[in-house]
């Protein structure tokens, strides 16, 4: 029997998300909790209800692209850019992409990391949403944001499955209408 995905005022349920999603004890260094999303993309209805929670506040804003973080961004981007009715747009590491790219560097906490996207896959004014599965310390999302804005579009949100709150990313993006299913 199917579960119920939404709540009486028709908002994606997620106590059905949560509880798809598995902790796992010092993965994959000793001391970090790592938040296992497989088991919620193994759960049809708790898939549908997390694509539909990161759509929700978007719809009927003539959202044109969203981009999606590799990797798991690809995987709740491209279904988000479907129900939406916009192209799908991938961040890639640097390198991976095989056409002219634009990139956007940004710190770690040791050393620096690139994200890329083709030059041509936003058109300047076109209106982007930006998805990914976990808010951390904001640094790629950040990157993210300032990528959309160097190719000439205007990032309307930044939605995410879950964010890990006390690392404190959300302080990176000040300027984003930011969007968190879950928060941890």
């Amino acid at each position: 029997m199917p579960h119920d995905t939404a709540t009486a005022d028709g908002a994606p349920s997620t106590e059905l998300i949560e509880a798809q999603i598995r902790d796992v004890p010092d993965f994959p260094h000793a001391g970090i909790l790592f938040k296992d999303i497989t088991p919620l993309l193994n759960h049809r209805e708790a898939f549908a209800a997390a694509v539909d929670g990161l759509c929700a506040p978007y719809r009927g804003l003539g959202v044109d692209h969203v981009v999606g973080l590799e990797a798991r961004g690809f995987i709740f981007g491209a279904p988000v850019a479907m129900e939406l009715g916009a192209g799908f747009v991938p961040a890639r590491k640097a390198g991976k992409l095989p056409a002219r790219t634009i990139d956007q560097s940004y710190d770690l906490e040791y050393g620096t990391a690139t994200v890329e996207i083709h030059a041509d896959a936003i058109v300047p004014g076109s209106r982007v949403l930006i998805v990914d599965d976990v808010l951390a310390t904001g640094g790629t999302g950040r990157a993210a944001v300032d990528l959309v804005r160097k190719a000439g579009g205007t990032v309307v949100g930044f939605s995410v499955l879950m964010e890990l709150s006390a690392l404190h990313g959300r302080e990176k993006l000040p300027d984003v209408e930011l969007h968190a299913l879950l928060s941890a």
